[in-house]
């Protein structure tokens, strides 16, 4: 009797649990939809455009310099930062038609990437009203820049982070890639998030970055995140602190990037960098949760067919085709693997913060430094 009871017991708080992971299902779809019609995207202004810097921050880049730089040529300065590499990235930078900077080792308390934008801002024309950055891994359509800092300009921003399409190809990256921009899509309100200062309210790309000069400086420049490694995130959040505004904006016409190659590389590479995303490990356990009570419970329950459940299920992959379909994605049948991607990406988020534990994370040959450590 008591084993029955507490069998229903059980029972019910499953059923519960279910409905509200369904419930929350549906309205991150119907979310994902209001935010992918909100979504700021290049027009076709006027606007005449100020002095401007390209800066790129490259390091072991050869194989990907020249194709960057081919979609950054035009009237604007264009510099990148050879960050120390050992194949060769400043003379293919030289060929392809950048000013090549040295990179200099990263001073106590700096992380690589936060110090190489320090030095291409130092060394970037200070005539240059608008600072743009570009990783050397994304590919831009002509006039990318220009529609870019037009689109700042137009919607009176301070730095806007237009995401590129993002290119995945194996299995491993079909499976977590799309995840970047339906998390935002679904969670973040976009228009709110571009005036709140509040940290959570705030999304980046570190793939391409569009700033004016004169906000980056009221932010305290790189050396505000110098020790960020979402580095992005961090700015954007700087810049609103220090009074400006800004987020992420479509970038899908304008540019793509294939982050990673392979899985060891992409797990490597969210390796380094998921165990800050949540501010501390009990977040990271709080968003584990709740991913798996939203977008895994219901799935699993609708394998044992529970209506709800496959409703949470649908409502998922509803949410995943409206986040593809507006950022130039696959929509299936990747979105029908939605729980299994969200699975993937806990056991990253767990595995980069079992490794910052125990200070076994690296990144291109330099360490992440353990907590209470100097980088």
């Amino acid at each position: 009797m008591l084993r029955r009871l507490v069998s229903h017991q059980v029972s019910r708080l499953v059923h519960r649990l279910v409905t509200v992971g369904a419930t929350l299902s549906a309205l991150g779809a119907v979310h994902a939809a209001v935010n992918a019609r909100l979504l700021r995207r290049p027009g076709g202004s006027g606007t005449v455009l100020p002095a401007v810097s390209v800066l790129v921050p490259a390091r072991d880049e050869a194989e990907r310099i020249e194709d960057c730089l081919a979609g950054l040529r035009g009237p604007h300065q264009l510099l990148v930062l050879d960050d120390e590499s050992t194949d060769g990235t400043g003379e293919r930078a030289a060929r392809g038609g950048a000013t090549v900077l040295p990179g200099r080792p990263p001073p106590a308390g700096w992380l690589g990437k936060p110090w190489a934008c320090e030095q291409l801002v130092a060394a970037a024309d200070p005539a240059s009203g608008v600072l743009v950055f570009v990783d050397a891994d994304v590919r831009l359509v002509p006039g990318a820049v220009d529609d870019a800092v037009r689109l700042l300009l137009d919607a009176d921003l301070d730095i806007v982070c237009p995401f590129p399409r993002q290119l995945a190809v194996t299995v491993g990256e079909r499976l977590v890639q799309p995840l970047l921009q339906w998390s935002w899509l679904t969670t973040l309100p976009l228009r709110a998030a571009e005036r709140s200062p509040r940290r959570s309210l705030s999304a980046g790309c570190g793939q391409f970055i569009v700033v004016r000069r004169s906000a980056l400086v009221r932010a305290g420049g790189f050396a505000a995140v110098r020790d960020s490694v979402l580095e992005d995130v961090a700015l954007v959040r700087a810049v609103k602190a220090a009074g400006g505004r800004g987020g992420v904006v479509d970038g899908t016409d304008l540019a793509c990037c294939r982050m990673y190659d392979d899985w060891p590389a992409l797990r490597d590479g969210y390796g380094k960098s998921l165990w800050s995303a949540f501010g501390s490990p009990a977040g990271a356990v709080g968003v584990l949760l709740g991913l798996g009570l939203v977008w895994v419970l219901p799935a699993a329950a609708a394998l044992t067919g529970s209506r709800v459940g496959l409703a949470g299920y649908l409502a998922g992959v509803a949410g995943r085709i409206v986040a593809a379909r507006r950022t130039g994605g696959r929509m299936l049948p990747d979105a029908a693997a939605h729980p299994v991607s969200v699975v993937a990406f806990g056991a990253l988020l767990v595995r980069s913060v079992v490794l910052r534990r125990r200070g076994a994370l690296s990144w291109k040959g330099r360490t992440v430094a353990p907590a209470g450590h100097v980088p």
